[in-house]
């Protein structure tokens, strides 16, 4: 949820942290209902392996849930 309006089709710059460190990267407005906003990822090879490493642990970490 944002608390500033976005035009549908702007492009963004985004920083947010995920476990493996933070990310800094762009996206476009795709749709927006009320202050609740739906964002397409511009391709950043910086920020792909930080969201590549957290989501290979996140799958890991769920196959390991499962298991037991």
């Amino acid at each position: 949820m944002l608390m500033q309006e976005l035009p549908v089709g702007e492009i963004e710059e985004m920083e947010f942290t995920l476990p493996f460190g933070p990310v800094r990267t762009y996206a476009i407005v795709r749709q927006r209902n009320a202050f609740r906003y739906g964002f397409q990822f511009i391709k950043s090879h910086e920020a792909d392996g930080v969201i590549h490493r957290t989501c290979s642990q996140l799958a890991l970490e769920q196959t390991l849930l499962e298991d037991l």
